[in-house]
């Protein structure tokens, strides 16, 4: 090898940092020459980190463009294609920030990344798709001896906080106090206003923030898991009664596909195949969407396996977070939630979300329940009270904007305030209906626009809505509004922000590139907030 050209010879930065080869050679020269290196001495990982570690995390901690709610996983893990390992972990989650994991995105994939997290099922939104990309992942980190020794920072938020009900893992306990129904007869939907009492864990929270609740699975199911499984119910696991084991400790839903492996390693011949392919993310028979651990064992009947390795297979019951729909302000010491109970039916057997139902129908007014405040990231109300607002919420997703309402009204403050709401029929499906009402003759919700889809002939949305009184709309972004969204994150969040991206264009007067560059600029001085999901 030439001996006049030593710098290319040592390899500062690895191949596994996040450079092309011109920016790893320019690169290599550059620090060999700064840093008077001898090109015969080699270094170590742990050098080599230490060097480039500050130039890797310039490169990786960028806009994060798979950071968005409403799009795909295959689409996220595209944008995120030679990206390090972090980053392509972050890709990987369901882009809430919900706190649901205990962390924000980002920082989840660091603390998974630097290994001070080792717990990779955490991220319940973002499902088994998630699941199963964090666990291939998480298998390079051995690999990747950059990611693990490069430096990271774990937002200090993201550290178990002390004091009760503050973050999942130290929760406080709240009493049910009241739930009664807000849809009327006629309604296709079981929505429900739900109250708590937070003296006893003498907890407060903010507009904006969401509510943790540790649910219980229905004992109903409980009951079928057991029998299917050929247990009694007094049958010991970790010192407690597999009943209470699975009916507060495990998710019954979906079937993880560390039960598949222990499925496949039970049982023989065409059963252990069909196992091993569910385990591997293959669909055989075309119903693993479908299956859940009652389904699956069902599936495998007559295959049993021990209970104790039955429920370390299973992942542990995470909480739910609700979007609060109270003001802390408005009403000390009790927080409220706006419910949809979840049920719907594979083939003949009825299936039940685990917290909707939990609150609605299992747990008795007067229940005491483990839960927490999420602290919000990126949506709460502007700093200056005379900022108008403008908020968006159909369906449950009214949720915030009833306590953005309320802290309004006691705190005086003076911005106007305009609110979109919308369902499916106006007569039974028009929550909080008398409150709002109050509101909009008192003067505090300054404008009301309603939508019903399920009214007229065609349905009619709140983005129809908003096209249709775009003029006043553009004129509240125009005096400084700030806008807020609040729903379903696939469909009602994008619609949404084509028809601001559509006003803005027409009544703004600019093209539509300038008028989607004048919505990504009011999220990024944060006039346009969404809580999503």
């Amino acid at each position: 090898m030439n001996q006049t050209t030593p710098m290319m010879r040592l390899q500062v930065v690895p191949d596994t940092a996040p450079f092309s080869d011109e920016q790893r050679a320019w690169l290599n020269g550059f620090l060999v020459g700064a840093l008077q290196l001898d090109g015969n001495v080699p270094l170590s990982p742990e050098q080599n980190a230490a060097m480039v570690g500050s130039i890797v995390a310039a490169d990786d901690d960028d806009d994060a463009p798979w950071h968005d709610q409403t799009m795909p996983i295959t689409e996220r893990m595209k944008l995120a294609e030679g990206k390090p390992l972090r980053r392509r972990m972050m890709a990987a989650m369901a882009q809430q920030d919900c706190g649901q994991c205990g962390y924000n995105c980002r920082d989840y994939a660091d603390a998974l990344a630097a290994r001070t997290e080792e717990r990779i099922n955490l991220c319940v939104p973002g499902g088994k798709d998630t699941a199963r990309m964090l666990k291939a992942l998480h298998a390079e980190l051995d690999a990747a001896p950059v990611a693990k020794t490069a430096p990271v920072t774990v937002a200090a938020s993201a550290a178990p906080v002390s004091a009760p009900g503050r973050s999942r893992d130290n929760p406080a306990v709240a009493t049910l106090l009241s739930r009664r129904l807000l849809n009327k007869p006629g309604s296709e939907k079981q929505t429900w206003h739900i109250e708590f009492d937070l003296s006893q864990g003498d907890l407060d929270y903010v507009v904006g923030d969401s509510f943790g609740v540790f649910p219980r699975n229905d004992l109903g199911l409980v009951d079928q898991v057991i029998a299917v499984l050929g247990a009694s119910h007094a049958t010991q696991v970790n010192g407690k009664a597999l009943r209470d084991v699975l009916r507060d400790d495990v998710s019954l839903s979906p079937a993880p596909d560390k039960l598949f492996e222990l499925l496949s390693f039970v049982s023989g011949g065409a059963l252990r195949e069909k196992a091993r392919a569910l385990a591997q993310g293959d669909d055989p028979d075309g119903d693993a969407a479908n299956l859940d651990v009652l389904a699956t064992l069902q599936k495998f009947m007559g295959v049993r396996p021990h209970p104790e390795a039955f429920i370390e297979a299973l992942d542990p019951l995470q909480p739910r977070l609700y979007s609060i729909s109270s003001s802390h302000n408005a009403a000390p010491g009790r927080l409220s939630l706006t419910v949809d109970t979840v049920r719907y039916a594979i083939g003949k057997r009825p299936r039940l979300g685990v917290a909707s139902t939990y609150l609605a129908e299992r747990a008795a007014i007067g229940d005491e329940m483990r839960v927490y405040v999420q602290k919000a990231h990126g949506f709460a109300l502007p700093e200056n009270a005379d900022t108008p607002v403008i908020m968006i919420g159909p369906g449950t997703g009214v949720a915030p904007f009833r306590a953005f309402l309320q802290d309004r009204g006691a705190t005086k403050a003076g911005g106007r305030n305009w609110l979109f709401f919308g369902h499916q029929r106006r007569d039974c499906d028009f929550f909080y209906a008398d409150e709002l009402n109050a509101m909009k003759v008192s003067g505090l919700l300054t404008r009301l626009s309603l939508a019903w889809s399920r009214d007229g002939d065609a349905k009619f949305y709140v983005q129809d809505r908003m096209r249709e009184v775009g003029r006043e709309l553009w004129n509240w972004l125009a005096d400084g509004a700030h806008i807020y969204v609040c729903g379903d994150a696939k469909r009602m969040a994008k619609d949404v922000e084509r028809a601001l991206v559509d006003i803005v264009a027409q009544f703004g007067v600019r093209s539509t590139d300038e008028a989607i560059a004048f919505v990504a600029d009011l999220k990024r001085k944060g006039r346009y907030q969404q809580d999503v999901y």
